[in-house]
């Protein structure tokens, strides 16, 4: 007998798998449904015993998050959520394989799923500390901010390299691993730039890289380190004269780039600068007398009424001052000059100084003159010459002559610039014994001003008019005039006559004299080297300078000497000036006594009729006086004369 046994199995075979550890390595940037890896467990037991089932349990992190699944009839894993190294970068996952036994056994394995680095992550950039604003005056090397740079990557993914954009004027210094400075490379100029957009760039060592940048506003600010300066150096001013107290001559505006009080600007006239005229009475007035500047708006104004004849030009200076701390100026120059109007009427000049001219007397303050003229005279003779002047400058001191009365056809008539009374036409005893001319004496202003001369010429005899004329040129007219006066008889002239023959000698001597002398001196300054006129004359051209409201102004440091066209008070309308060569050496230059510079005198554009200067001017020696080419010619050379001023051309 055969006897068969058959054992029957029993759940006595746990499952088993190949390895007690299994590690897999995976990008961070793996999908999900990747197949992470697929276990496999065996068991010896037979029917159900042996069929199994897989389940997954996690065991680091433990933060319950369903990362991976597991197949349970194929024990396949795969990726159900996303990994992210910079979070986790290894899993420790544990597999059991149970089987379905009575009671079941089961085994298990560890397996380790480390994530791999994807250069996933930029650069980062914090500002840890800011010290702004920075003050334009600090120094290079100031520290102006603290940076932070890090990188959530590993490797070269997480190298980070940091740059600062723009290039300048700041600069990145690293301190220690992932931290830099950002100090200043070069100095600072609020003015020019007063804030800046700083940007701090950082860039990993990933394949492809990535950037991070962080911007930083860095705020200049300011330092009183601009003084106020004015648009132009040299300020011209016209401002005509009579002006109101108070009118407005000029605005000046001085530009400091500083902010706040280190850009405030307050004006001034500045009293240490050059500034003030010599006034009239001969005293130094500053220039604050006559022209205050506001201290905020920088309006130049008039204290007082301009007088042309007291003050042509003032130079002042002004000062702006701003308010930082120290504070700092600047200074302008202003030229003030003073347009000249028409508010002087002309003054005929006195008799006895030089006055109404050669053969003529009497009071011209009055208004009253006499001059005598022979019977018989010639037309065109020349029997006196009024003499005024105008305290005005320019076209409004150009004079012109008018005979007022007698009107028509009379025995005289007046020349319109000289001023002289001639003859018209032949005298004759039906014009009578005295005539009386009224000479009205106008100036070219707007409106005009004009002065009114009586002037009575007594028709005598020849002798007598040769007499009177004699004793004028000797200056003699109290005594003449006693006896010339047309009111006395005819006996009484006859008398006057007899006993003044000694004086007509005397003077026939005086004027015989005096012409052979300049004759002499003329022949003499004819025939001088003209090295001698050059050293006299500065060694130069002379130079004709003129001016007027309606022209251009002119301003010379170089010595001036003015022309006298005919006599009475000094003017300085027409001005010679030479230029400063020094002087030849030799007896001439120890003689010749230099004159002091003149500051500017504004001379007009048109001549005036009468001009002379002051009696202490007068030349003591021979003397040439020059005029620039031009319209006009001085004729004569002689001591201490006058010259006629003639009109040499159109």
């Amino acid at each position: 007998m055969e006897l068969v046994i058959s054992v029957l199995d029993a759940n006595d075979n746990a499952p088993q798998f190949n390895q007690s550890v299994y590690k897999v390595q995976l990008l961070e940037n793996t999908e999900r449904g990747t197949l992470v890896i697929r276990l496999n467990a065996t068991d010896l037991d037979e029917g159900t015993n042996k069929n199994i089932s897989y389940s997954l349990q996690q065991l680091f992190p433990q933060d319950g998050r369903d990362v991976f699944g597991i197949d349970r009839n194929s024990g396949e894993i795969r990726l159900r959520g996303e990994l992210d190294f910079e979070d986790v970068g290894l899993y420790r996952l544990q597999v059991d394989a149970t089987d379905q036994g009575n009671p079941p056994l089961s085994g298990h394995c560890k397996l380790l799923v480390e994530v791999l680095d994807v250069n996933d992550n930029a650069p980062e950039v914090w500002v840890t500390s800011l010290s702004v604003p920075v003050p334009e005056d600090a120094s290079v090397g100031t520290v102006v901010a603290l940076l932070s740079v890090s990188d959530r990557d590993s490797g070269a993914n997480g190298r980070v390299r940091c740059a600062v954009w723009p290039a300048a004027p700041f600069g990145l210094v690293s301190t220690f691993a992932g931290s830099y400075s950002l100090v200043l490379r070069e100095a600072l100029d609020r003015e020019r730039v007063s804030e800046y957009e700083v940007e701090v760039r950082a860039e990993d060592g990933g394949s492809p890289s990535l950037r991070g940048r962080r911007g930083v506003r860095v705020p200049v600010s300011d330092v009183n380190d601009n003084a106020p300066a004015f648009a132009q150096a040299v300020y011209t001013v016209l401002a005509r004269e009579n002006n109101a107290a108070g009118a407005e001559l000029a605005r000046l505006w001085a530009r400091d780039p500083d902010e706040a009080d280190n850009g405030r600007v307050r004006y001034s006239v500045w009293e240490g600068g050059v500034g003030g005229v010599a006034s009239a009475g001969g005293g130094w007035r500053p220039a604050s007398s006559y022209v205050s500047v506001d201290a905020e708006s920088g309006r130049l104004w008039a204290l007082q009424p301009l007088d042309y004849e007291e003050v042509q030009v003032l130079q002042f200076e002004v000062r702006a001052v701003d308010a930082g701390e120290p504070p700092l100026c600047g200074n302008a120059t202003v030229q003030l000059f003073v347009v000249d109007e028409n508010d002087n009427a002309p003054a005929l000049l006195p008799a006895g100084s030089g006055g109404p001219g050669p053969g003529v007397s009497g009071e011209a303050a009055s208004g009253a003159l006499w001059a005598w003229a022979a019977w018989g005279a010639p037309a065109g003779q020349v029997v006196a010459k009024i003499r005024a002047v105008d305290a005005d400058s320019g076209y409004n001191a150009w004079l012109r002559y008018e005979l007022w009365e007698p009107r028509g056809k009379g025995p005289f008539r007046v020349g319109l610039y000289s001023g002289e009374v001639s003859t018209a036409r032949a005298l004759e005893e039906a014009d009578g014994p005295r005539q009386r001319l009224v000479i009205v004496v106008r100036d070219h202003g707007e409106p005009a001003r004009s002065a009114t001369a009586t002037l009575s010429v007594s028709l005598v005899e020849g002798t007598e008019a040769a007499l009177a004329a004699a004793g004028s040129s000797l200056s003699s007219g109290a005594v003449l005039r006693a006896g010339l006066r047309p009111a006395e008889g005819g006996a009484a002239a006859t008398g006057a006559a007899a006993t003044t023959n000694v004086w007509l000698v005397v003077a026939i001597c005086a004027v015989s004299s005096l012409f052979l002398l300049a004759v002499v001196l003329y022949g003499a300054s004819r025939w001088a080297p003209r090295g001698g006129v050059g050293a006299g004359a500065g060694g130069g051209p002379a130079t004709l300078v003129c001016a007027s409201e309606v022209g251009s102004w002119s301003y010379s440091q170089r010595q001036s000497r003015s022309l006298c066209v005919a006599d009475g008070a000094g003017k300085s309308d027409l001005m010679v000036f030479s230029p400063n060569f020094p002087p030849p050496p030799g007896p001439a230059a120890k003689e010749t006594q230099p004159e002091p510079p003149a500051l500017l005198d504004t001379v007009s554009g048109s001549l005036s009729s009468t001009v002379a200067p002051s009696p202490t001017s007068l030349p003591r020696s021979p003397h040439l006086c020059i005029i620039s080419p031009g319209p006009w010619a001085l004729v004569g050379v002689g001591l201490s004369s006058w010259y006629p001023l003639a009109l040499g051309g159109a």
